[in-house]
């Protein structure tokens, strides 16, 4: 078996593209993998890195003025043709795209070389780049009900995110726990605002975790630009700074999480039945983060305070009324786990059979 893989631009593309080729890789140790992706973003390191191999392209999302969005559509124009070269030096079985603008002229080029193809969108508000190819493709691959309303139905297979599959599969590491300050059996908060942090979550932090139930423990990642907020707690021996945490590694020895609202995120508590706190960032295309959280409010698997609304009052309210009443931390355990699909990389890899068949 051979797959192309297009992702890129930010982690939420790019690391539940890899999960999928991982499983891929287990499933079918001899089946080869090439990824496709941006030659200056994120991916052109992370991916090789992964150990896969890779073939770039040079694209821009479609913003900005005139002049800028003539550019993109000229580079989307050429990568395309590139595109079709990778794809018939490769020869494929499938060609799977997990979004970011990178991910359009490479299916755009499997489209017309007749190639089978699928797509993924991780949020519940379906991407650009997505909705540019949806009617191209053979099958697409949702983790939310509402990008119904945007894609063609008849494609459309709720199956997950990948990430969900790494995160069930996930084992807790005892040793790493220890290393990062915690108490083995102590109900354990797991804080993270993604891989740079948040410096205006950290800032009323501080005051936030004050005078909780000393039944509690807190694993804050503030983040790698935010390192001089590793002294912030120093007075407050409960709490334990770092600036990131393998959360791979700890999941399974937690009790709750106080995060962002992205894809992966919620793909992987969702694996699990982890009550979280929800603090969506405002700072994301067309807010999808509000929307991924909100379909988890809904359904009583998470709390959420969105940024607007966020302060140390609200926050500590929202920690004793979540990780402090046990029937209310029970029965967000049970929606989450509900709502998740741990399955999803391997049910995504049965729909790429069918296709290739």
């Amino acid at each position: 078996m051979r797959i192309c893989i297009v992702t890129g631009g930010t982690g939420g593309h790019i690391y539940p593209a890899l999960a999928l080729a991982d499983s891929f890789r287990r499933l079918y140790p001899k089946c080869k993998i090439l990824f496709i992706g941006n030659d200056d973003r994120m991916e052109a390191s992370v991916i090789p890195a992964a150990g896969y191999d890779f073939r770039s392209l040079h694209t821009s999302g479609l913003v900005g003025n005139i002049i800028q969005k003539g550019r993109a559509v000229a580079q989307l124009v050429k990568a395309r043709g590139i595109a079709k070269g990778y794809l018939r030096d490769f020869a494929p079985d499938i060609v799977i795209g997990f979004g970011g603008y990178v991910s359009a002229p490479v299916m755009m080029a499997a489209a017309a070389l007749k190639i089978p193809t699928m797509i993924h969108e991780q949020n519940s508000i379906v991407g650009k780049s997505n909705q540019l190819v949806m009617n191209k493709v053979d099958a697409i691959v949702t983790c939310y009900e509402k990008c119904e309303e945007v894609f063609p139905k008849e494609k459309v297979h709720l199956l997950g995110n990948p990430r969900a599959t790494t995160a069930k599969e996930s084992v807790f590491d005892p040793d790493y726990f220890a290393s990062l300050g915690l108490e083995p059996g102590k109900k354990t908060i797991l804080i993270m605002m993604g891989s740079l942090g948040s410096s205006s979550v950290n800032e009323l932090m501080t005051n936030a975790l004050k005078n909780l139930d000393p039944s509690l423990q807190f694993i804050y990642a503030c983040g790698k630009d935010n390192s001089e907020n590793l002294h912030l707690f120093d007075d407050q021996p409960a709490v334990h700074v770092v600036d990131f945490v393998d959360s791979l590694k700890v999941y399974k020895g937690i009790d709750g999480l106080i995060c962002r609202a992205g894809a992966t995120t919620i793909a992987e508590l969702t694996s699990l039945g982890i009550p979280a706190i929800l603090i969506p960032s405002p700072y994301v295309a067309n807010n999808h983060q509000f929307y991924n959280a909100s379909v988890l409010v809904d359904a009583g698997a998470a709390s959420m305070i969105e940024e607007k609304d966020l302060n140390e009052k609200t926050l500590h309210d929202a920690i004793e009324n979540l990780f402090l009443d046990p029937e209310q931390w029970e029965k967000t355990a049970q929606n989450a786990r509900k709502l998740g699909k741990p399955a999803a990389a391997y049910d995504i890899i049965r729909l790429c059979e069918s296709l290739i068949k």
